[in-house]
């Protein structure tokens, strides 16, 4: 199971790793704590009458359909919105709910699927998101109201992504009020790095499937496949239990 904040958010740090466990056989639960319902959408996307939201729940089952879910689950929380803006003071915003509701909701599920991995974020959620800190404390209390036995939290390998954005200045320049030094986490905290460059035509087809989010994953789409392929070919994840539990060297799938 992949335990993610919004729709969309599945595609940048699990996106492969669900395409090659579903390919190997395996079940794929993919769960997404929001209903992704703020956030800007390209002028004209929408059609008359059509809501955003409605619209990211059926972008976000293409993209599950492309990379192999074999069942989705949206819990449809509000969207707390990024750091910062008024929507964090929403009090039915997801990071706004006391931890036990959703992950009991969360739980549930677990136990339903006997799941045998799950995946959340790490404790600063990627790059300080409301939503995405919320998630890593749901997710972890979560698999242990569960007893789920593999908790792996997805990350950004930060020393990777600084040698990125020093090949590629043009992306510091778009978005330079990233602070690289609280993204994501040192290479040498990352227990896994998975190999997913078999699996990025899937990854790419549920990118082109998240269209409101063409601000996201817009530079990612004007990439050769091979560049894309260097990009975004390697999935990185850290044992979440690393004081009580043996530290793996693979996700056990």
């Amino acid at each position: 199971m992949c335990f993610h904040a919004h729709p969309d958010d599945e595609v940048f740090s699990t996106g492969g790793t669900i395409r090659l466990a579903a390919d190997a056989g395996h079940r794929v639960v993919l769960v997404t704590a929001t209903d992704g319902a703020v956030g800007e959408v390209p002028d004209g996307l929408l059609a008359p009458g059509e809501s955003l939201l409605s619209r990211r729940r059926k972008e976000l089952e293409a993209s599950a359909e492309a990379l192999g879910v074999h069942r989705l689950v949206m819990l449809d929380y509000a969207d707390s919105g990024m750091a910062g803006t008024a929507d964090n003071d929403n009090p039915a915003a997801f990071s706004n709910l006391p931890v036990d509701e959703p992950a009991r909701r969360l739980a549930d599920i677990l136990v339903e699927e006997s799941a045998h991995v799950v995946t959340f974020y790490d404790s600063n959620g990627g790059y300080g998101h409301p939503d995405h800190v919320a998630v890593h404390h749901v997710g972890r209390a979560a698999a242990e109201m569960a007893d789920t036995p593999h908790r792996f939290e997805s990350v950004a390998n930060r020393d990777r992504f600084r040698e990125m954005m020093k090949a590629n200045p043009r992306w510091t320049e778009e978005d330079p009020g990233l602070d690289i030094e609280s993204f994501g986490v040192p290479a040498s905290e990352i227990t896994v790095e998975i190999d997913v460059t078999a699996a990025i035509d899937a990854k790419r087809a549920a990118m082109v499937a998240h269209a409101t989010q063409v601000g996201d994953f817009g530079p990612f789409l004007e990439m050769p496949i091979e560049l894309l392929r260097t990009v975004m070919g390697l999935e990185s994840f850290r044992h979440a239990d690393l004081q009580t539990r043996p530290v793996a060297d693979h996700l056990p799938l």
